[in-house]
């Protein structure tokens, strides 16, 4: 004993009590539960004591005394075993009765008691009668009870069921001899196994209850007194004799505990072992509290006779012979580490947290605590253990800072080390123990703390980019990439191959292992530098990823696009140094893939590149697109590159290659632009942009012909002086009968007049087609003409010959005509005059329908044509053989009326007509556009005349 530490860890709440006066009898009895206590008297009275061990009420339970009492924990029922009056010699007085406590008697009743619902008859015939010595109830599920009664002879009545209705089973265990009396008994729940500890002064014995019979199991030859035995927290039988307690599980006994003198009482408390000892030396009993998990003595007080011992109420209630009570109360945890504290007792203080299952923040603050007084003796190791018992609570920074200032790297190093295990640890402290591992060099230290165990648990307890960032700014590259590889970071596994140790073939072998996405997303951020050192596998890696097959073959350039592989063009930035990479690339993927969405922009970027001077992108960049613009001030048609000019042999390499690519891209102009298509598979204005900037006249020449722009290519011709190149494409673009425009030869006939040099062999060759399609009236020519000083009046003089007699042959056809026009209007006149002034005879003896001898009734029309009335029928009033001609022009001029409300047509016939003048003159001729008046235009028609015959 003298080895256990002894602390106050309990107090006395107050000084001792008295038992209520009114409690007359002596005490035999006790039972604590549901905040009252219960006492039994020898006078068969119950007294429940409330809170303070002061008076509920009291009622009179047995008629003689009550043996044993129990106060159930699931329900407000009490259980009491006493002696009643015999009704006869052959029954026993000993009798078990069931209060409900809130159930009481009805007023007017000749005391104030709990109903009573039941009393049983302990003994029997078949359970013949003996001396109580124990007592013991199991709740099992209400309203069922287990109660076990032991007796002096070795035996242990059983009642099971519901004691209230009396629907009970009844049977009997034997423990020992006859001799041996139950001196404890203890119940242990395990699941859906029942099992009943048994102790006699001889033995202790272990029944399973679920077997039918009841197994019996003897545990020990040894045993105890009675008010020795407890049941432990952990359902173990406790029970205490003059030289220890001992300890018994299911399968034996387990420890045991030298405490020596008489152990009067045991008990249990929240973990802590109650007894009262007996003091050989003297009279006086002493009560002790055991803490058993940290070896100390919580409480130790020196008592009287004590009677009985309960709990209630977080006390610990003793009851002495005298009728006094004492009640001791355990203190709360902060007093009692503030006890261990002043005492330095940091260790116990600890274990009692821990024992205490106190919550992690208690223990924690503990453990610093502890920790701070090793520091302070600069038992640095140690304090260390402790601190790292604290991770999860306490803050990093503060042990982190403690180690710092002291310069203990090692052990800083192992704090950091398991604040990772943990998952705990954040971005700065994976920075910081990298750093201590870098510092140390301990490369076996950061190869575990790296790579850890292969099946990939660690990798998440650290941060991935703070690892691989410590370490790359270390120089341990491997370890970075290892770590990159193995989180799936592969922009930074690719950024340490490629800009800190220049491995570009395994980076590309690393990116063609990838999915495509990833590979995608890689090629993106480090493709520019993958590009510059090694175009050629870069480019055959793209061409996989955006065709789905690294095959080349007819099979492979004929398939379709496929809708989820990434485009070329999201590619485009990689190339921003290389355009030469960039073209071979877009070239590839253009001969391999037929039919893609961006075929429109590849080609744009294409002839970009074709077309430039330099192979640049001269549109991606403001200041390209400026010094372009200023060379084309410059530019030279291109049949003059390379003539009378002295090239190096570098120039002439890059004017080579200039060469080639023009020819591409003219050729790419032409190729996306087939004759069956009305919109190229190119950005028409960024061509034509491309061929300005660029000076590519072809390029220019072919577009503005294919987007019929024909005096945009007469003007290309013009600007570059090449007459004989405008005169042929006048020749092909101005034919109306092949859709040309004939008005282009007005302005080469225009360019020429105000060239203002001699080009009198153009000129003349120009009015051959003017006066084939008599495109302009010779006084248009002459005044074009007349603006060039360098044209004599020779190059016109057959021009003009030809054109005045062309004039002089249509004005004597003219006048011809205009002679018999006026000789046709003299004799309609004369004619209208004759047949309004005189009379008309008709001398016709035929009809001229029939051709029969014309007879009476007949019809002479004025036009000299006579019918039978029966040949006319209802038609009497138009001559049938001149109405067809007649309706005709009255047609034609209804027609010609409503034309001349239909302006947009009359100006579209003038502008398409190669004489407007000729088609006004027409309108005006038919009568069309002359009238004056709203009055209906005069008709003439031929009259009739009916003759009956006379």
């Amino acid at each position: 004993m003298y080895q256990w530490r002894k602390f106050e860890f309990f107090e006395e709440k107050s000084s001792k009590c008295l038992i209520p006066s009114e409690i007359e009898g002596k005490i035999e009895c006790c039972s604590s539960g549901r905040g009252r206590i219960a006492v039994g008297c020898d006078n068969g009275s119950v007294h429940l004591l409330d809170r303070g061990l002061k008076l509920g009420y009291s009622f009179q339970a047995h008629a003689m005394s009550v043996l044993f009492v129990q106060q159930l924990k699931q329900r407000n029922v009490l259980l009491t075993v006493g002696e009643d009056e015999s009704a006869s010699p052959q029954l026993s007085a000993i009798c078990l009765k069931v209060f409900d406590l809130d159930k009481m008697e009805p007023e007017g009743s000749s005391t104030s008691s709990p109903v009573c619902v039941q009393i049983l008859r302990i003994f029997t015939n078949q359970f013949p009668a003996a001396k109580i010595t124990s007592f013991l109830v199991l709740e099992e599920a209400p309203p069922i009870l287990l109660i076990s009664i032991g007796l002096d002879n070795g035996s242990i009545y059983c009642i099971k069921g519901d004691i209230a209705r009396e629907r009970i089973q009844r049977f009997k265990l034997q423990v020992g001899s006859t001799s041996d009396s139950v001196t404890g008994l203890g119940f242990r729940v395990d699941g859906q196994a029942l099992q009943l500890f048994a102790v006699t002064p001889s033995s202790v014995s272990l029944f399973s209850m679920q077997d039918q019979p009841p197994k019996k199991q003897t545990l020990d030859q040894i045993g105890c007194e009675a008010n020795s035995v407890t049941m432990s927290d952990r359902q173990e039988l406790v029970i205490g004799r003059p030289e220890a307690v001992y300890f018994y599980e299911v399968d034996g006994r387990g420890p045991c505990w030298a405490f020596e003198g008489e152990k009067k009482f045991l008990g249990w408390f929240r973990g802590y072992l109650l007894a009262v000892i007996s003091d050989q030396r003297g009279n006086k009993n002493t009560f002790n509290v055991y803490d058993l998990k940290n070896r100390l003595i919580a409480h130790s007080i020196v008592v009287g006779d004590v009677s009985h011992m309960l709990s209630e109420w977080g006390n610990i209630i003793l009851i002495m012979s005298d009728k006094t009570a004492l009640c001791i109360g355990e203190k709360d945890m902060e007093s009692k580490l503030d006890m261990l504290f002043k005492k330095n007792l940091y260790a116990v203080a600890i274990n009692l947290v821990q024992s205490n299952q106190a919550d992690a923040a208690a223990t924690a603050e503990v453990l610093r605590k502890y920790g701070d007084h090793l520091y302070g003796k600069q038992d640095y190791d140690e304090a260390m253990s402790q601190y790292i018992l604290t991770i999860g609570q306490l803050e990093p920074s503060y042990v982190i800072q403690k180690f710092l200032d002291a310069q203990r790297i090692y052990n800083l190093t192992s704090y950091l080390e398991k604040l990772h295990e943990k998952g705990l640890a954040s971005k700065d402290h994976t920075t910081l123990l990298l750093n201590c591992y870098t510092k140390l060099k301990d490369v076996a230290k950061l190869d575990e703390f790296i790579k850890g165990e292969e099946d990939g648990v660690r990798e998440h307890k650290f941060d991935v980019e703070t690892a691989v960032r410590v370490c790359r700014a270390a120089g341990y590259h491997e370890h970075a990439m290892y770590v990159a590889k193995k989180a799936g970071r592969h922009e930074w596994y690719l950024k340490i191959l490629l800009e800190d140790l220049d491995r570009y073939d395994e980076a590309l072998e690393y990116i063609s292992s990838l999915e495509p996405n990833q590979a995608e997303t890689t090629l993106k951020e480090y493709g520019k530098i993958l590009v510059e050192h090694k175009p050629f596998e870069t480019v055959e890696i793209l061409m996989r990823l955006c065709t789905g097959d690294g095959e080349s073959g007819e099979e492979a350039s004929n398939a379709l696009y496929p809708s989820k592989l990434p485009s070329p063009t999201d590619f485009m930035s990689i190339f921003i140094h290389q355009p030469k990479s960039l073209m071979e690339f877009f070239e590839k993927y253009t001969n391999r893939v037929k039919e893609s969405p961006a075929h429109v922009e590849i080609h744009n970027t294409l002839l970009e590149l074709y077309l430039s001077r330099d192979l640049s992108f001269p549109l991606i960049t403001q200041e390209g697109l400026i010094t372009d613009v200023n060379n084309i001030k410059q530019s030279v048609p291109l049949n003059t590159v390379t003539t009378g000019v002295s090239i190096s042999g570098d120039n002439k390499y890059k004017e080579r290659d200039r060469l080639q690519r023009l020819e591409k891209g003219l050729g790419l102009l032409k190729s996306a632009w087939p004759s069956h298509m009305d919109q190229p598979m190119y950005d028409v204005d960024l061509a034509i942009i491309l061929c300005e900037l660029n000076g590519v006249r072809e390029g220019r020449l072919f577009l503005y012909e294919k987007m019929k722009l024909y005096k945009e290519v007469i003007s290309c011709y013009m600007q570059d002086h090449d007459h004989e190149g405008l005169i042929t494409c006048c020749k092909k673009l101005g034919d109306s009968s092949k859709g040309g425009d004939p008005s282009l030869w007005a302005d080469v006939l225009k360019y020429f007049g105000e060239l203002g040099e001699d080009c009198s062999k153009e000129v003349k060759e120009v009015l051959v087609y003017i006066e084939r399609d008599d495109i302009l009236p010779p006084i248009i020519v002459l005044q074009a003409l007349s603006r060039n000083p360098c044209l004599t009046l020779s190059v016109v003089k057959d021009y003009i010959a030809r054109k005045l007699e062309q004039e002089s042959k249509l004005i004597e056809e003219d006048r011809k005509s205009i002679e018999k026009y006026q000789e046709e209007t003299s004799a309609m006149r004369k004619e209208i005059n004759e047949l309004r002034t005189n009379a008309r005879i008709f001398q016709l003896s035929k009809c001229t329908a029939c051709t029969f001898t014309l007879d009476l009734p007949a019809v002479h029309f004025m036009c000299m044509h006579s019918f039978h009335q029966r040949c006319l029928g209802d038609n009497e009033k138009e001559c049938p053989v001149c109405v067809p001609q007649y309706k005709s022009l009255t047609e034609m001029k209804r027609s010609l009326e409503q034309n001349a409300k239909d302006h947009d047509r009359f100006f579209q016939q003038v502008r398409s007509s190669s004489d407007g003048f000729s088609v006004i003159a027409s309108y005006f001729g038919k009568g069309v556009v002359s009238k004056t008046g709203d009055g209906p235009p005069a008709v003439c028609r031929t009259g009739s005349n009916r003759s009956d015959g006379l």
